[in-house]
């Protein structure tokens, strides 16, 4: 049977029931034992912990590989632009799997099939005697890293509760931008042979952990393993809490949605309208220019006049990034998901301006790096002007590193966890799992487009220019936020399915 256009109610919608639990009955459901909950989020976003891992391990290893004595590993500038960019193609393809993978095996299973990929594109790359290993490796990274992109914010957004699902809801993010910083610091002591060896190391761990840990209740029942997922919600919300009310909610919205999504479906608006938006956050965040920055963010330094040797930039706008998502998932749940967005975007905005104006009229570097020689822009007219040659104590050349830590703060704040919270918290479970999937898609496809031309376009037309562009993609993304987001804060998945089933707005005040 059909179900009705947005703006239709009837007696199926019981997401508000008329009879409302008791107190006690929302005192038990609504403050649960969740340290289990947080125990499998754990072992989940273990597997982003990697994902942050591989996606900045270019940043320490092109420079080293770039003055590599065996001919068959030393980087050309065209080699480096490839090994840089073809995690993002990896990380699509794993996206496009996770479509299928995601309700085929579930999201926990799916987490686990992502370390097969993960620990062989680090052996390759540990054990590399030629180009192609390095990329064959990068590219099996960048898949099992898009297969966990899609599938570990599901998974916890599942099994989380509405107290805790905005701060759980950070740490995919969190534990990307540790994996981040844990590349950049062990990059300062460890060859680049053995930054691959320890990248195993998170990989066996989140296999170990969540053989232990259940799957999805919601995934369950909608395999029609009713028994199992009411054992599985009774673990994870502990033995002493009253799970009755809410197994009944989360049983009665699987029921609605047994079958899979037809395209007739997909034409109705409470069908289209939430897969529209992920879809649109997604494609807006990467064009925000965080993938490009973030993997040639050494190169970027060298390339501009900084204070401080660039490899320790790296590693302090990695500790910053770290620092600003423990902000956002500590106020996820009170300031709610748009404040956040809007303050995140007008921080990028503010940021990306500065490094535009800065690279276009502010000093050049004292001598060309060979790095910058290697990867092609040290010959970049910074907007055909001539700059003032920077002096080692000018501390004008701190501007690159403050307006750079500023730009990841803004983004670890908002576009960076919120984006995926919300994909998680507004897709239908209809379409959950090839929504997801389709979500990182166009996200890494868009990485990668920018990633592979981020070095032609520099050195076409200067450093600034890329700069400028992600700045008007920010001021777009303040009127996106405030014209279709909508806030979710405090509110169950089933909650959130109503409002787009309905109409009803009044839960989002």
């Amino acid at each position: 049977m059909q179900e009705p256009l947005l703006g239709a109610e009837g007696p199926d919608y019981d997401t508000f029931p008329e009879k409302s639990p008791s107190p006690g009955e929302r005192t038990r459901v609504g403050a649960p034992q969740n340290k289990r909950v947080f125990l499998a989020t754990f072992a989940a976003v273990l597997g982003n912990f990697s994902f942050g891992y591989a996606l900045v391990y270019t940043s320490p290893v092109i420079p080293a590989l770039e003055h590599s004595l065996d001919p068959d590993l030393s980087l050309t500038k065209t080699q480096a632009s490839w090994f840089g960019s073809i995690f993002t193609l990896g990380a699509a393809a794993g996206g496009l799997s996770a479509m299928v993978l995601n309700d085929l095996l579930g999201r926990k299973l799916s987490i686990m099939f992502s370390a097969v990929p993960s620990a062989a594109g680090y052996a390759l790359m540990a054990g590399a005697h030629g180009f192609w290993m390095l990329l064959l490796g990068r590219t099996l990274t960048g898949f099992a890293g898009g297969l966990t992109a899609a599938c570990i914010p599901v998974y916890v957004s599942e099994i989380a509760t509405p107290s805790v699902r905005g701060a759980l809801g950070a740490t995919p993010q969190l534990m990307a931008v540790f994996g981040s910083l844990s590349l950049y610091a062990l990059g300062l002591l460890l060859p680049w042979r053995w930054l691959a060896v320890a990248g195993e190391g998170p990989v066996l761990i989140m296999i170990l952990l969540l053989s232990f840990m259940p799957n999805s209740p919601r995934f369950l029942l909608s395999r029609g393993r009713d028994t199992e997922a009411l054992r599985a919600l009774a673990w994870l919300r502990g033995a002493d809490t009253d799970i009755r009310w809410e197994f009944q909610q989360i049983q009665d919205n699987v029921r609605r949605q047994s079958t899979h999504m037809s395209w007739a479906e997909a034409r109705n608006p409470h069908m289209y309208r939430p897969i529209l938006i992920a879809l649109l956050m997604r494609f807006l965040q990467q064009l925000m220019g965080i993938t490009p920055i973030l993997v040639y963010l050494q190169p970027i330094f060298e390339s501009t006049a900084v204070f401080l040797p660039p490899k320790d930039d790296a590693a302090i706008v990695g500790a910053v990034r770290l620092f600003s998502v423990l902000i956002a998932a500590l106020t996820m749940d009170l300031a709610g998901r748009k404040v956040l967005l809007f303050i995140s975007a007008t921080i990028m905005f503010v940021a990306n301006l500065t490094l535009g104006l800065y690279v276009h009229f502010g000093p050049k570097p004292l001598t060309p790096n060979s790095t910058m020689s290697t990867m092609g822009l040290e010959s970049v007219s910074l907007g055909g002007t001539e700059q003032p040659l920077a002096t080692p104590s000018s501390y004008l050349t701190l501007v690159p590193l403050v307006a750079t830590m500023l730009f990841i703060t803004g983004y670890a704040m908002g576009w960076g966890p919120i984006t995926w919270l919300l994909m998680s918290e507004i897709l239908p479970l209809q379409a959950r799992g090839v929504a997801s999937g389709l979500c990182v898609l166009v996200s890494w496809l868009t990485a990668f487009a920018l990633t592979k031309s981020f070095l032609l376009v520099v050195n076409a037309f200067g450093l600034h220019v890329p700069f400028f562009f992600f700045t008007a993609i920010c001021l777009a993304s303040l009127v996106f936020t405030g014209c279709w987001v909508p806030e979710t804060k405090g509110r169950s998945l089933e909650q959130i399915e109503s409002f787009f089933r309905t109409g009803r707005r009044s839960f989002l005040h």
